[in-house]
């Protein structure tokens, strides 16, 4: 099977011959006229040439288009194509729809709908995990989000996926992290940003919730913390960097959150008052530096 080719159609190889092939085993019909190798049948990117030889037109959507640009580890149970024509085929989902062409972009040979509107259309699925992970890999801010949703109008869910953004103005990054906002803002607290990126010591960090004006982080630490060596230990040193650079350090976990949110503001309040006492000492000791 090694000198086979991986895709085969009936412009290069006679019908019967495809015929005793298939009938040995050695490929399978993918699409009409497109046969693969048995070996890479299950193949995501396999599939998905497969639909580009059978319709060199098409766009790829949701999961496929979303592993390829912003969302490397989710689960492609199917390849989402937009076509004109609609068909039944195993591991695939086609969808008789027109993609503005300002959404659409290349990934190598395909062309793929652009991470914001893939985002939009995994909304169905994946919930708020869609907008967290195309806003965590800063491929998008949500104002792009916003702006895809405004040029696909009339799509069924479109009330949903409005909804799901509104959540997300303030662009958390994780779940633990739009409940922090909504703490938050539903009390009122404000001259804070998401997600700010701030350079120490060589590293770039982003810090999950920050009062810059007067050094004050608040670090919210997800469901998944503790299942994840990695991420738990660059979290204690870029932890250990912020303290060194002079910023109040707050951290939060995602029961305090969910449980006990009065704990929260409290701390929250009492971090604020420390950290602008801080900054307060911190001019003054630069101005009599200066004096």
């Amino acid at each position: 099977m090694a000198d086979l080719p991986k895709l085969l159609t009936r412009a290069h190889r006679h019908p019967s011959w495809l015929s005793r092939a298939h009938h040995q085993g050695l490929i399978v019909p993918t699409l009409p006229g497109v046969y693969l190798r048995t070996d890479v049948a299950d193949s995501v990117a396999w599939r998905a040439r497969a639909a580009l030889v059978w319709r060199p037109d098409m766009i790829l959507l949701g999961e496929v288009a979303a592993s390829w640009t912003f969302w490397r580890e989710i689960p492609v149970t199917a390849v989402d194509v937009a076509t004109r024509t609609e068909i039944d085929r195993p591991g695939y989902r086609f969808h008789r729809r027109s993609v503005p062409p300002h959404l659409v972009g290349r990934y190598g040979d395909f062309r793929t709908s652009l991470p914001a509107l893939t985002a939009l259309d995994l909304i169905g699925t994946h919930g708020l995990d869609a907008i967290d992970h195309v806003l965590r890999s800063r491929r998008v801010r949500i104002e792009d989000l916003f702006a895809a949703l405004e040029a696909t109008p009339g799509r069924y869910g479109n009330v949903d996926r409005r909804r799901m953004l509104v959540r997300s103005r303030t662009e958390p990054w994780s779940a633990a992290e739009r409940l922090a906002h909504a703490i938050l803002t539903g009390a009122g607290i404000s001259g804070w940003r998401s997600n700010v990126p701030l350079r120490l010591e060589g590293q770039q960090y982003f810090l999950d919730i920050a009062f810059s004006d007067i050094k004050l982080v608040l670090e919210i630490d997800g469901r998944e913390i503790h299942e994840q060596a990695a991420v738990f230990e660059s979290d204690r040193e870029r932890q250990n960097a912020l303290v060194l650079a002079g910023w109040t350090v707050l951290r939060f976990t995602w029961l305090q959150l969910h449980r006990r949110p009065d704990y929260v503001l409290e701390s929250v309040n009492r971090g604020r008052r420390l950290a602008t006492r801080l900054q307060r000492i911190r001019r003054q000791i630069a101005d009599s530096g200066e004096n």
